[in-house]
């Protein structure tokens, strides 16, 4: 049997847990496994000035929104594997790159940007355009 592979962008944004949810589902009717990546940076102006409150530790806050997601989404496709990933880099990129074995890339959008009439984030957006696979783009409406 053929491995089939999901990778989902988690932000923490609620349009990325609803992503999350949905390629649970579609996972758990096709036998995939999920790939759930958070992707981290340090900010531009990181280390310009001094942090008022010590070192900031954003690979450990990603992997917090990420435990967190994953912690929601828990029960809806039992037996489905999910890797958790956090990455350094721009999300995008990262996104892309890890589509490359994958079968799917599914992502949320937080509707920044305009992109065909709709509106589509630019990580959305910049992964319509350059990933290997297909992709799917889940939006949080209200």
């Amino acid at each position: 049997m053929t491995e089939h592979r999901i990778v989902v962008g988690v932000d923490g944004s609620a349009s990325s847990t609803k992503a999350l949810r949905w390629a649970l589902r579609y996972a758990k009717l096709t036998g995939a496994e999920i790939e759930a990546v958070t992707v981290w940076d340090y900010p531009s102006t990181y280390g310009w000035a001094p942090a008022a409150d010590g070192a900031a530790d954003f690979e450990g806050d990603a992997g917090k929104i990420l435990a967190e997601a994953l912690a929601e989404t828990s029960g809806i496709a039992p037996g489905v594997e999910v890797e958790p990933v956090v990455i350094r880099g721009h999300a995008a990129d990262v996104l892309v790159r890890a589509a490359k074995a994958a079968d799917l890339l599914v992502v949320g959008s937080r509707g920044h940007g305009g992109f065909a009439g709709m509106l589509l984030g630019s990580v959305s957006q910049h992964c319509v355009h350059h990933s290997p696979c297909p992709v799917l783009i889940v939006r949080n409406h209200h």
